[in-house]
């Protein structure tokens, strides 16, 4: 005997379910990621610096871009935590 399934259906159709006023609650699981939008740099480095990153990258098995995003957002929150902070007003 073959197993039927259901094709799951998309953003839009679950969109027109809802409009008709349908549950459709057992579509969402509560479980998602915040997806912000991405900017492309260029950033210029030298020999070293890409040889130390890809380095790291390799030690912990991930991409290059990982271990650059890991650095700079460590580091721009190390920042923020120095940061004296002054009183406005």
């Amino acid at each position: 005997m073959r197993k039927t399934s259901k094709k799951t259906p998309g953003a839009d159709e679950i969109a027109e379910m809802a409009t008709r006023g349908e549950n459709v609650s057992g579509y969402f699981t509560n479980r998602f990621t915040v997806v912000r939008r991405v900017h492309r740099v260029n950033v210029d480095l030298t020999h070293g610096m890409l040889r130390d990153l890809d380095a790291r990258a390799a030690k912990l098995n991930i991409s290059r871009q990982a271990v650059i995003k890991t650095l700079l957002g460590r580091a721009l929150t190390e920042e923020l935590e120095h940061k004296p902070r002054t009183k406005h007003g």
